[in-house]
Formats: C-alpha cells, structure tokens, sequence
C-alpha cells in the first residue's frame, strides 16, 4: 500500500473555481475540474471561473397602482359611476368592475404620481365582455404617448398576466381595441400594474 502524502495547502494559492490548492504533483490528491489538486478535506466548488459574471437576482416587482394614481377611463354604462365606475377596477373585490358603455376602442389611462418602471401587467375580464387586442402606450411627464407592446388576452373570466417590455413612464394607456362583444362593452373586475417605482 503506497504511503499516504499529507496535503501541503499553498499560502495564497487558489484553485480558480475557489478552492484553496495543494501542491501539485502528488498521486494521491484529487484534481478539480480545471485540473488543479486539491484537498480530500475541501468541498469542491461549483466550477465556474470567478471572472465569469453569475446571473444576478431579479428585482422584485410592486403594484404601482396606488391612491394617489390618477385614473380615466373612456365611458361608464349608463353613466352609472357608482354601480360600474373606474375605481372598481382597483378595490380588490371579486363583486365589483368597471363597465363601459357600449362604442368602440374603450381605454383606460393612469398617471402616476412618481416615474415608474413597468413590467407586468394584470387583469381580469368578464367572459364575452374583453378584448382580444390590448394595446399599451407610455410616455414621460410632457412627452407624446407611444406604443409600447400589444396583448392578446383570452375571452375568459379568469385573471390574466402579461410581461410587457420595461419601459419607464408617467402615463400608461391601455385600449381595448377589439370587444368581444358585439356593442363593443368592456367588463374589468381587476387591473394591476406591477413594476418598480423609480
């Protein structure tokens, strides 16, 4: 039985995944993954390069939707703001939504009391009351609105999210642009907004 050789650690010298390094030439110590030896007593490390950039964690997201948002919409059934107005939109109640009054292209705008970085969007129609085609448009304070990205929602009562491309902004509009039902009424029990605020 060959005689076991004491790992001899080297002051300073690290294996470049990490591990401190042993002297190098002894038969009886593992290597790692670049081929550097290393300690039986050291876990090895997980065998990326230092210099390699690991992948950051995703900054959380918030509602950016708050009280001091301010909201328009393009029309309210019957004009009845307190039965279908806007801000049912926003109170979290699966008994209450915004209902437009029939017409084409309804929308909705939100202006934000602090610039906003936004990526998600979230909302909940009434089946056979949605749109097939949202479309998003965003501008900063004084700036014209333009396009940000178009979504396809289901024809479906349940809540729906979308990541949308992180665009920074003041004002979001978003038009429903294709109703689902034939007078062209848009039926919204939630509408979230999730991002960062700047």
């Amino acid at each position: 039985m060959l005689p076991r050789v004491p790992p001899v650690l080297l002051g300073g010298l690290h294996c470049c995944s990490g591990v401190p390094s042993v002297a190098r030439g002894s038969p009886m110590l593992p290597r790692c993954p670049h081929g550097c030896w290393v300690s039986p007593f050291l876990p090895l490390a997980d065998p990326i390069s230092p210099q390699v950039a690991r992948p950051q964690a995703a900054m959380a997201v918030e509602p950016l939707i708050c009280a001091d948002t301010a909201t328009r919409v393009s029309s309210v059934l019957n004009r009845d703001v307190k039965q279908f107005g806007k801000k049912h939109m926003f109170d979290a109640s699966e008994e209450t939504c915004w209902n437009s009054d029939q017409g084409t292209c309804q929308w909705v705008t939100l202006d934000f009391p602090r610039t906003v970085k936004v990526s998600q969007l979230h909302i909940q129609f009434q089946g056979g009351f949605s749109s097939r085609l949202c479309t998003l448009e965003g501008c900063r304070a004084g700036e014209e609105l333009v396009k940000i990205s178009a979504l396809y929602p289901e024809d479906i009562n349940a809540m729906q999210r979308f990541q949308v491309e992180e665009t920074v902004l003041d004002k979001l509009k978003i038009t429903f642009e294709n109703s689902t039902d034939f007078f062209g009424r848009i039926v919204v029990y939630h509408l979230g907004v999730l991002g960062e605020r700047l």
